[in-house]
């Protein structure tokens, strides 16, 4: 029993370093990542560290199941080295018996992790949508700086002005530049102002010219106006109402057999097994030479981790083609590396070798 709690008290230890030191690397990566999304006009600038909360929120079953993978498996490789593995074996108790005090340790890390992956990774995605459709379908003068040429919603017009008004309803020496239906005109006038028509914006010049090239003919057409009118900050038909299926809840993915929604059904609950995969390989894969490099057990167990989550990510391809279903999926990745890793414990456990069962095998 004090040989259990002592386990446990030195995997907290090393499962709370790891988990700080990830946490900080997946931070650092998704503020560089959302500040280049910022850069190109997909995020609000000032919604940055929001949507990398987010973000990494997102992120944390990954970041958890890796973790108590490392924890699992630093903790164990340095009980080797340090001969206390010794110790349990003389005791007379072998791996599996490890498997207890492990479980007992890890299981509210697998309720966390099968929490996040099936409720907060879609509620996290639907935050993020809602953000980046909010500052997508803002109006186009809404993103124009005085002076400054700047894109529209969806880079079909490039716009200067040179606003006036405090109540930023009126602007003076307009340029709108747009390209549409293989057509290219160049738009100035002196002055513009906003309406609303009909629940949409329009923006009205006054005084100014129109020059309108045809991609496909020569020609240019010119013509001048008193009063010319556009619509401006209106979203593409449909981007309001599309949905990402990652933002999708698990119980609508379960009242659906597309294969794309199984495909995120099959990558969430994945999430939430392979962390008791992740505890299993861990006992498994720990070093046993003490003479060994310290870091070859860490190394070994980071290949199974990334070769882990990339069958995953493929198996997810998979179903959303129609290729596979998610429950044969579950039963030959998930199943199969379970029933991996507990027949190498097992033979672990009872020191079975590759030569000692050829020479059992010939004696037969």
């Amino acid at each position: 029993m004090l040989f259990d709690s002592s386990i446990r008290k030195e995997l907290a230890r090393s499962f709370g370093a790891t988990l700080v030191v990830l946490v900080t690397v997946v931070m650092t990566m998704m503020l560089i990542r959302t500040l280049g999304q910022a850069s190109r006009g997909s995020v609000n600038p000032s919604d940055v560290m929001l949507v990398m909360g987010f973000t990494v929120l997102g992120q944390l079953p990954t970041i958890l199941s890796l973790s108590l993978f490392v924890a699992v498996v630093g903790t164990l490789s340095r009980m080797y080295r340090d001969s206390e593995m010794v110790i349990w074996f003389a005791s007379g108790r072998g791996l599996i018996n490890l498997l207890t005090p492990l479980l007992r340790f890890a299981w509210p890390v697998m309720l966390v992790i099968a929490t996040l992956a099936l409720v907060i990774w879609p509620w996290a995605n639907q935050q993020i949508q809602a953000l980046k459709v909010q500052y997508e379908q803002r109006g186009d003068v809404d993103r124009i700086a005085p002076g400054e040429f700047q894109e529209s919603a969806n880079g079909s017009r490039v716009f200067f002005i040179d606003r006036e008004s405090p109540d930023n309803e009126q602007a003076s020496n307009v340029f709108i530049a747009s390209t549409e239906r293989g057509r290219e005109t160049v738009t100035s006038a002196r002055s513009a102002r906003l309406e609303t028509r009909n629940g949409e914006r329009m923006v009205l010049l006054s005084d100014g010219q129109r020059l309108e090239t045809t991609v496909d003919k020569p020609g240019l057409k010119v013509s001048e106006f008193i009063e010319y009118g556009t619509r401006i900050g209106s979203a593409p038909p449909g981007a309001q109402d599309e949905q990402a299926v990652k933002t999708l809840s698990t119980p609508a993915l379960l009242a659906s057999a597309e294969p794309a929604f199984r495909a995120e059904l099959g990558w969430r609950f994945g999430l939430a097994v392979a962390a008791l995969n992740f505890v299993v390989m861990g006992l498994a894969l720990a070093s046993v030479n003490p003479r060994a490099g310290r870091s070859s057990s860490l190394v070994l167990a980071l290949f199974a981790f990334v070769v882990y989550y990339n069958l995953m990510t493929l198996g997810q391809s998979w179903i959303s083609s129609g290729r596979l279903g998610v429950v044969p999926f579950m039963l030959l990745l998930h199943g199969g590396t379970l029933a991996l890793g507990l027949a190498l414990l097992t033979a672990r456990h009872h020191r079975w070798s590759p030569s000692m069962l050829w020479r059992r095998g010939g004696r037969a």
